[in-house]
């Protein structure tokens, strides 16, 4: 519901005035929300940061744990072996953990290689050609 004497007010005024407002109004409104949006985004990037720290710190944390099992495995097979053998036992199982990651891995990155979206590519070229068939049919 319009106020009264403030559209009164408006009507007396200048439209060059009123536009003159209008627009530094909407100046105001389009920067006090560009400031909005950069608060937002930094306390977003302030919690993403946190939640990063706390992935590196789990990492490290499963690293620990994994030399704990890995020592635990150990002292295991030492009540079976000497401890060097039992040790020996423990890393041959661990390269060969590596070496299985490492092929699957090496299979994995020449599967996404080249890092091209070729179903995109040959869709494209294969849009091309119709369009140049399409012209050539059109021209005749």
């Amino acid at each position: 519901m319009a106020v009264p004497h403030l559209t009164e007010d408006l009507r007396n005024r200048p439209l060059a005035e009123l536009m003159r407002d209008f627009i530094q109004d909407v100046n105001t409104l389009i920067h006090e929300e560009i400031e909005l949006a950069k608060a937002e985004l930094n306390q977003k990037i302030r919690q993403a940061g946190v939640g990063a720290g706390m992935f590196v710190g789990a990492g490290v944390a499963g690293i620990m744990a994994l030399g704990a099992l890995t020592a635990s495995l150990i002292a295991v097979i030492a009540l079976v072996l000497p401890v060097w053998a039992a040790a020996l036992v423990i890393a041959a199982l661990w390269t060969g953990v590596a070496g299985l990651l490492a092929i699957s891995g090496r299979t994995r990155v020449r599967k996404a290689t080249p890092p091209a979206p070729q179903q995109a590519i040959d869709t494209t070229k294969e849009d091309i050609r119709w369009a140049k068939t399409r012209m050539r049919s059109g021209r005749r």
